[in-house]
């Protein structure tokens, strides 16, 4: 018997109505899955992303700062840092990934990593239950200590089946100081909290602040995968970093701590409050040392910084500070007085002072002053030698008075600005430098008293009633020393960014300490003259017997400056100064020595500690000495020292015909 399947029409019809629906839902599929991958393919892969991954920052490394290692010939080539980022770790926990029951006892081992207090242990116990998957809950941990977390985090996870992830480290960089507290008020440092936004370090002053553009970095990312496999401190770089630019400086590591050793010590030996030092090149005006002490530790900068008797240390006083530079002014006068005899004698006329005219100083009084000018002790005459040698007040005031009688006083004003830039910011590289003060014509005092009067051309004649900082009278010195040059104080050589190993010179500040070209100031006769006066102050006769150089030719200038305290001259406190060059010839640097409120007594064979020459000259003799031995400058007045010393040669030293010379024509006028 044969069967035979026959299909009616109405199982046609199901079977039509069974395929579309087929044919729909796989479509509906189709297009679901369409608008999963495609449409929202990016929308769902964060959500799946988040389940697994987690951006952390990559951080930069600021830029460093780096000595001056070209100052010696012969030193190696090598960099030598004063500030560098050395490598740290921020301790990280997802505590999302962490099950509650392990949470305290994972709290409770890193703790035994650490010496926290209790309110620091309970800060960190509470994170561990913040709703975050990531959290950081330790800073600036050190490689060390990170790698003994690490030993015991991966048996711990592994075997509790804890994803590896939950804690992760975040390296980061932190300023480091191979030299301790050396140059602390020029560099300062950065404060410990980055800022919140920008991750970038906060400077408290300094260069760290000048200099802040060129020191920050660009921040990276990275994604980190969580899983039981995925291990540490893994993942892909999504943007590198970008480390800031190394600012190459001018000082030089190993006189920097010649003068910081040799200033401790000098203010120990006089009790005083405190002092400063600045070295620079006469001819490039690289500051090749800028001392103070007391020191500033930047590494401890929250003490300073919360303790008002400590937060003053932290300025750099040679820049920001002001001072009356009392005696160490008479050079300079003495170079004014010589430009306007040079311009005196273009216009054919009589010069207002000649270098070996006598000239009485036994009268001390001077229009305008209702008490005369005094000498330490009364001369009855002097020439130019003899007064800077005794450091004249009435010689110096005598020739500001044929100055302005001559010139005007206008002219006098104009030079002490123009030649010398009183008044006006030298434009060292550091924040909030100081402007000085010059009396002006037509201004008043807040007392109503006129800034300039009768009187003010023979105080500005001896460094009163002028307010100058240390680098405008370090350059001001500088100007006589490479015989009358202009030349600009600097901080800086170059700047340099590194990329992928490359090194590109950003700023070459070389450029700029060309000496050729530079505007003649002073004439050569004029600072010839002015540095062979000043050779006679640390001589036998002079001032400033405890600062000679020994075996060396030096020039120099003592300054003892009353300090104005309640808006009055203090008779208690001082702030005194030794400045001066060596060798004189081609000198190497010149040296500022400021010592702040000496303590005041008499010492026997000697005088008044306060006085410059007294308790600056013997710093500016160390610093000098040790600094022109570590340079390898050799001797060049090799007879030049004090007997009995084998080598001490009194005929043969250098200028002991002049010096007994002087002392004849003293005694003859002076009898």
């Amino acid at each position: 018997m044969r069967f035979r399947n026959k299909i009616d029409g109405s199982d046609k019809k199901r079977l039509v109505i069974v395929a579309c629906f087929l044919f729909v839902l796989f479509c509906s599929i189709v297009v679901r899955f369409f608008h999963l991958q495609i449409t929202e393919g990016d929308k769902w892969q964060k959500i799946a992303s988040a389940q697994h991954q987690i951006d952390v920052t990559e951080y930069f490394q600021r830029g460093g700062f780096y000595s001056n290692t070209d100052v010696k010939k012969d030193n190696p080539k090598e960099k030598v840092p004063f500030v560098v980022e050395v490598s740290k770790f921020h301790l990280f926990i997802d505590p999302y990934s962490i099950d509650e029951k392990y949470k305290l006892v994972i709290a409770k081992k890193l703790f035994e990593f650490f010496e926290f207090s209790v309110n620091e242990k309970e800060k960190i116990f509470c994170d561990f239950f913040k709703k975050s998957r990531s959290r950081k809950i330790i800073s600036w941990i050190d490689r060390e200590k990170k790698e003994d977390i690490l030993r015991w985090w991966q048996g711990f996870s592994r075997e509790n089946k804890i994803v590896r992830n939950a804690i992760f480290f975040v390296s980061d960089y932190k300023r480091c100081y191979p030299f301790g507290h050396l140059l602390g008020q020029l560099l300062h440092t950065v404060r410990d909290q980055k800022d919140p936004i920008t991750f970038q370090s906060q400077p408290t002053g300094g260069l760290e602040l000048y200099f802040n553009d060129y020191l920050k970095g660009k921040l990276g990312r990275r994604t980190i995968t969580r899983s039981l496999r995925h291990p540490l401190d893994v993942g892909d770089v999504i943007e590198k970093p970008q480390n800031g630019s190394d600012i190459y400086l001018t000082i030089n590591h190993y006189l920097q701590a010649i003068a910081e050793e040799e200033l401790e010590k000098g203010i120990k030996t006089v009790n005083a409050k405190g002092g400063w030092v600045i070295m620079m090149d006469p001819y490039t005006g690289e500051i090749l040392a800028a001392a103070q002490a007391p020191f500033f530790d930047v590494r401890k900068y929250r003490t300073y910084f919360n303790s008002e008797d400590l937060i003053e240390t932290t300025k750099l006083k040679a820049v920001v500070d002001l001072f009356e530079p009392g005696s160490i002014m008479k050079p300079i006068t003495l170079a004014i007085c010589l430009k306007a005899n040079e311009e005196l004698a273009l216009e054919g006329r009589v010069p207002i002072f000649l270098p070996d005219e006598k000239i009485s100083t036994s009268n001390g009084y001077f229009p305008g002053r209702s008490k005369p000018i005094q000498d330490a002790r009364v001369h009855k005459y002097l020439n130019l030698y003899l007064a800077i040698q005794k450091s004249s007040n009435i010689y110096i005031a005598t020739l500001v008075d044929r100055l302005i009688n001559t010139m005007g006083e206008k002219w006098y004003r104009d030079a002490l600005i123009d030649l010398f830039g009183f008044s006006k910011k030298t434009g060292v590289e550091f924040p909030f430098e100081a402007n000085g003060f010059v009396p002006n014509f037509n201004k008043y005092y807040q007392n109503k008293a006129p800034e300039w009067s009768k009187s003010t051309p023979y105080s500005l004649a001896m460094g009163y009633n002028i307010l100058a900082n240390s680098f405008q009278m370090i350059r001001a010195f500088s100007i006589i020393a490479n015989e009358g040059k202009d030349v600009t104080p600097t901080i800086l050589k170059k700047i340099i960014i590194s990329d992928n190993g490359v090194e590109k010179v950003l700023v070459d500040n070389t450029k700029n300490f060309d000496f050729k070209n530079r505007r003649q100031i002073l004439s050569r006769s004029s600072c010839r003259l002015i540095k062979k006066s000043m050779k006679f102050i640390t001589k036998p006769g002079g001032t400033s017997r405890l600062a000679d150089v020994y075996g060396y030719t030096d020039a120099g200038k003592s300054g003892t400056a009353e300090k104005i305290v309640n808006g009055k001259y203090s008779k208690e406190k001082n702030i005194s100064s030794f400045i001066g060059f060596v060798p004189v010839e081609n000198p190497k640097f010149v040296l500022m020595v400021v010592v702040d409120e000496p303590e005041k007594k008499y010492v026997p064979g000697l005088g008044p500690a306060q006085i410059g020459g007294i308790c600056a000259g013997p710093i500016f003799k160390e610093i000098a000495t040790r600094s022109l031995n570590y340079l390898g400058v050799a001797p060049d007045d090799p007879f030049g020292y004090p007997y009995p010393d084998p080598r001490s040669d009194p005929t043969n030293a250098d200028w002991s015909l002049e010096v007994k010379y002087l002392a004849e024509l003293y005694n003859h006028w002076n009898k």
